[in-house]
């Protein structure tokens, strides 16, 4: 009990003691003449030069300079609070359970998973042959791989179907491009393929000596081919079996669940089209399932006698159809499953005798189990407000066992068989939550906030019982809204730590994902992407209104293209929010989306709009964050950033923050912290992450300890 009791002295001590900013001048970044016209609009963009690094140019020590002035500006206004930073962390990390270990997945006669070791930032993947009791084999330790590096990503592990070989792929720069590599499991011995610049996922012909990979652009990082490699011959010369001529797609390349098909895809926001191969003929041609038809989407799943195609043709929610093995194009598919104007099928899965659709009704994921010889359908059931569910690791075709993940914000992330056919239904493993977590000691809310044009949009919220609606609850309202990428209401280890100090956490669930359907998302994009920010403030409002908290209490945070998101609605209401985080944002819009040489610029035209076309520059610019930083109070705001993002490039955040400090009439603090070693996801060991969160947390808890 004295632990315990010192424990909670120490928490109330480190969260209620009032706290100052230090009196330290911000960095001031230089400004240098650059104008952008086009559509004949001039734009003075002094920041322009930040983009330097990855150009060489001679302002790349500059930048570098700079990003290191603006990390130690943010170290030492956030000083007073390394202790409770490191206190957080150790927090964060105690919830972790050190020593686990995976459920294992059967797939061709082995059972695969992944263990750690306790202290160990990585993993050890392993194999067991025919039986959990069996021999373990330990095809690669990662933990000792990743000695020596920063950062250390491996995966794409793909075993031959002859169980000998492990391709595998490594990224230790953050950039997102891999090298592949093969591991001989009988000798042991590991080959670096001389294959660079790959995006990680493979897929072996039947021949086991055939592989094929999609290789990356170097500079642009675009997906541009599919290659095919024979074992023992010169990566140099390994033979492009697809190029996309379409800078606007992705492509990638599968096997089908049944190891019958190779597949190719390739797809963007609005259209998409699939090529297929006999796995056993690596060497044949691919054929084209169907032509790309515009503002069409389709995905093909192989079964043994058809294929089924997934597609939103003449179907916003989408449909399933189905057609012959050699009669594959439009023509000849007949509907599976109708297109539904209230449920989004978002996914299917195959097995020999059962089909698995996930589905999205009133933006809750649901699973059915479709019995293909009677047609027979069942909804498994769940009971509380709020969920994500989702099946995985199903590696084998030939089972009447499905596997799904299942939890909420109460609930820890829990992994489910079910037999498909007697219903009996067996928790293989739950997330364990070192300290003493109970559930039963939380609330989980699911509210809706109502827009300006009337469009109800869903909140979901978690807090600590005993608190109760007023205006002094802090509250961190997280948000996206891009992509057709809906945020799930899931269950977090690390956000405890807010919630068991008062913290009430909300998620809006915004247009521009897609949990209320497609249309959720086509309403929240391109020419209506101001849907978007505007659902945001419209939740926070009326969170303000139905006194879950107020204005001096509520902070906002997204990442990515919800750092877009944060940038937005600072703009459009900066008096709302007394904090702000903003983790690796896409805030410059208009230049990123004309530079053509930034990675992955042209593959976001259809989800942003090609600001080439006068309306769509027009738009952009109305909304785009750098676009919009005015002569206002803006919020307290903490930035973050790494040098090596693949997907919003370093320079975006930067320009942004120095335009910020510029303009900004009012004594709150903006605070920029650049990782160095990073990219877009951040740290890549299981602790190192926490480091970040634990900042994030400790300028939270400072801002609600300022005098007001």
């Amino acid at each position: 009990m004295k632990v315990n009791y010192y424990l909670f002295i120490l928490i109330i001590m480190s969260t209620t003691q009032a706290q100052t900013w230090p009196n330290l001048q911000a960095p001031d970044a230089e400004k240098k003449i650059f104008v952008r016209d086009i559509h004949n609009d001039r734009v003075e963009d002094p920041y322009y030069w930040m983009n330097a690094y990855f150009k060489k140019t001679a302002d790349s020590t500059q930048i570098i300079d700079y990003l290191n002035a603006e990390n130690k500006y943010t170290e030492l206004m956030m000083k007073d609070t390394e202790q409770f930073q490191q206190q957080l962390f150790e927090e964060m990390k105690a919830r972790i359970k050190e020593k686990d270990e995976s459920v294992p997945v059967f797939k061709n006669g082995y059972y695969y998973y992944t263990r750690t070791e306790e202290g160990e930032q990585y993993f050890k993947y392993c194999r067991k042959k025919g039986s959990l009791d069996a021999a373990e084999e330990v095809l690669l330790d990662v933990d000792e791989m990743a000695k020596g590096n920063s950062y250390y990503a491996a995966r794409g592990f793909n075993i031959s179907p002859d169980n000998n070989l492990l391709l595998f792929a490594v990224d230790n720069v953050s950039r997102r491009q891999y090298k592949l590599y093969i591991k001989n499991l009988t000798t042991g011995k590991i080959t670096d393929l001389q294959i660079s610049n790959a995006s990680g996922s493979t897929a072996w012909a039947n021949d086991n000596k055939t592989f094929f990979y999609t290789q990356n652009n170097p500079s642009t990082l675009l997906s541009e081919n599919i290659k095919r490699h024979v074992l023992g011959t010169d990566a140099q010369k390994d033979a492009i079996v697809y190029h996309e001529k379409d800078n606007t797609n992705y492509i990638y390349v599968s096997k089908s669940k049944n190891e019958q098909y190779i597949l190719i895809s390739s797809s963007a926001t609005t259209s998409s089209e699939e090529r297929y191969l006999d796995a056993n003929q690596p060497m044949g041609e691919f054929k084209v399932f169907q032509p790309r038809m515009k503002d069409v989407l389709y995905s093909v799943v192989p079964l043994e006698d058809r294929f089924l195609i997934l597609t939103n043709h003449n179907a916003l929610n989408f449909k399933l159809m189905e057609t012959p093995i050699h009669s594959t194009g439009i023509h000849n598919w007949k509907e599976v499953i109708p297109h539904r104007n209230d449920v989004l099928i978002e996914d299917v899965e195959e097995f020999n005798r059962y089909l698995v659709i996930t589905e999205r009704f009133d933006g809750l994921n649901r699973i059915i189990i479709k019995n293909r010889e009677t047609g027979q359908e069942k909804l498994l059931q769940f009971d509380e407000p709020a969920y994500m569910v989702y099946p995985t690791g199903n590696a084998e075709y030939y089972t009447d066992n499905l596997r799904f993940v299942y939890n909420s914000m109460l609930t820890p992330s829990s992994i489910f068989e079910e037999n498909m056919q007697t219903g009996t239904r067996n928790l293989l493993k739950q997330q364990e939550v070192l300290g003493g977590f109970d559930k039963n000691l939380y609330t989980a809310e699911r509210i809706f906030a109502t827009a300006a044009d009337g469009t109800r949009i869903p909140i979901s919220l978690v807090y600590k019982k005993g608190i109760t609606k007023n205006a002094k609850n802090p509250l961190l309202l997280y948000g996206y809204g891009s992509y057709g990428n809906s945020m799930e209401a899931t269950f977090s280890t690390t956000r405890l730590s807010l919630l068991n100090r008062g913290f009430i956490f909300a998620i809006a669930h915004i247009r521009g994902g897609e949990e209320m359907g497609r249309k959720w998302y086509e309403d929240g994009k391109m020419m209506k992407k101001m849907n978007t920010f505007t659902d945001f403030i419209d939740c926070a409002e009326f969170l303000i209104e139905q006194k879950y908290t107020s204005k001096k209490h509520l902070y906002a945070q997204g990442g990515s293209a919800g750092g877009l998101l944060m940038g937005a609605v600072v703009n459009l209401n900066p008096s709302l929010w007394n904090g702000v985080i903003s983790q690796v944002p896409f805030v410059d819009v208009v230049n990123t989306m004309l530079d053509e040489t930034i990675p992955l610029t042209t593959n976001e035209y259809d989800e942003w709009g090609n600001p080439n076309e006068k309306e769509a520059y027009y738009y952009m610019k109305s909304y785009s964050p750098y676009e919009n930083i005015a002569a206002v109070e803006y919020p307290n705001m903490l930035i973050t950033t790494g040098l090596h993002d693949s997907q919003v490039q370093y320079f975006e955040p930067a320009k942004w923050v120095a335009k910020l400090r510029d303009e900004n009439t009012g004594k709150n603090v903006i605070l920029f912290k650049t990782e160095m070693e990073y990219g877009h996801g951040g740290a890549s060991g299981r602790f190192d992450y926490l480091k970040e969160i634990a900042l994030e947390y400790a300028f939270l808890f400072k801002l609600e300890n300022i005098k007001k």
